[in-house]
């Protein structure tokens, strides 16, 4: 008999506030529905917890995104869960917490668990909880699904290693760019020993990634950053990224718009979240990751923050129309990834098919290309799609001035 039958609507409840105290790391979005399979179709959605996100394939997965507790000793300014916010504290117990993960998969609500938690006792001692909850999973239940373990700073190494093997993948949140605003906004955290912890976390992924038993946290490891409630411009933010993608090979650095969830003087006041902001954000990310693009080729301490208005790919042409046009019959990879409307995927189909025929708008559009985007910037055997278009096109373009950034702070 499981542990849940006696007390189902006592753990129930205490799930859902845990849920919701986990909603607002953005490693995967919560679905917030609840909704039962119909004849012919596959799959459940529960509103407590269940989110989705996306494997390196494309392919979208539902996970349980929860707290062991909403209990903490930190007081971090802009996490609901601070300790001095004023609202019900609870916690599950490892097996608790492994039977419900369990059975939601029996359900086929979920295919994977999203662990994270307050810190009660020591980071050490919580750490070794959500551990166990996994051990339990593992061994007692058979569990081989996706685990995302969320590293508590102040974690001793040999439980930070222990929760590696046991996890596909995991984290410890940067949460602010600069170690001031760390100091402001999150005074018990320290920028030094979070990068500390990333670093480790690095060294360790690394050398079990010759082991083929285990799971050693294969899926690597993300961070998470909050846009909005500290003054850093985005220069910062995604200089900060391409460092720890380049330093510590970090998977994904997640962006998180600032939502106003708890009323401290330490924090902005802002109407509503930084959405749009965010979104640009992930585009320049992927810029970096994917594109071959560096952060001053996109941002400088004159312009250091993303255009709203513009996705950064085709401010970036606008502001380097020396570059263009470029003929789609004779670039690069590289060159064709520079063009709007062009990606890795239809830039690889057009260097296969241009072996074989020539290219044309018609052609270019069954290949992926936007091309109501990219045909300013290309010529096809050195003829341009629309020039009058494109001439009307970059006459419509103004850009807003910002203010200048006087000086940039190196993290590493």
């Amino acid at each position: 008999m499981g542990p849940l039958v006696k007390k189902k609507k006592e753990v129930w409840e205490r799930l859902e506030l845990l849920a919701q105290g986990a909603k607002f790391d953005v490693s995967c979005a919560s679905s917030g529905v609840t909704r039962n399979n119909k004849a012919s179709f596959v799959g459940n959605a529960s509103r407590f917890g269940i989110c989705h996100t996306f494997t390196s394939d494309g392919r979208c997965i539902s996970l349980l995104k929860v707290l062991l507790t909403n209990q903490c000793h930190n007081d971090c300014a802009y996490c609901v869960n601070k300790r001095s916010n004023d609202h019900p504290r609870t916690f599950l117990l490892p097996e608790e917490l492994a039977y419900i993960t369990y059975q939601f998969y029996r359900r086929n609500y979920i295919e994977g668990l999203f662990l994270s938690s307050g810190i009660i006792r020591s980071a050490d001692y919580t750490l070794e909880k959500m551990i166990d909850t996994v051990k339990i999973l593992r061994r007692k239940y058979g569990f081989d699904g996706y685990i995302h373990l969320k590293i508590l700073p102040g974690a001793s190494e040999a439980t930070i290693v222990e929760a590696i093997r046991w996890a596909d993948r995991v984290s410890v949140n940067l949460e602010l760019p600069t170690p001031q605003s760390l100091v402001k906004l999150a005074p018990e955290k320290n920028m030094k020993e979070l990068l500390s912890i990333i670093e480790l976390i690095s060294k360790k992924i690394d050398e079990f990634r010759e082991n083929p038993s285990g799971y050693n946290a294969k899926g690597g490891q993300s961070t998470q950053l909050i846009v909005g409630a500290s003054p850093e411009p985005d220069l910062i933010i995604l200089t900060l990224s391409q460092q720890l993608y380049k330093k510590y090979k970090l998977k994904r650095v997640y962006y998180s718009a600032y939502i106003p969830v708890n009323q401290d003087g330490r924090l902005p006041a802002v109407s509503h979240p930084p959405l749009l902001r965010e979104h640009r954000l992930y585009q320049a990310d992927w810029l970096i990751r994917f594109y071959g693009f560096t952060v001053d080729e996109l941002l400088s301490p004159e312009r250091p923050n993303l255009e709203e208005g513009l996705d950064p790919k085709l401010a970036w042409a606008l502001r380097n129309l020396h570059y263009f046009p470029i003929d789609i019959m004779k670039a690069s990879y590289h060159e064709l990834l520079r063009v709007p409307g062009i990606g890795p995927t239809s830039a690889k189909r057009i260097l296969n098919y241009r072996k074989h025929t020539s290219l044309s708008p018609e052609s270019l559009k069954k290949l992926g290309v936007v091309i109501k985007r990219a045909k300013y910037f290309i010529t096809i055997n050195g003829k341009m799609i629309d020039q009058k278009a494109k001439v009307d096109f970059l006459q419509s373009f103004v850009f807003k001035p910002q203010p200048k950034m006087t000086q940039l702070e190196l993290f590493f």
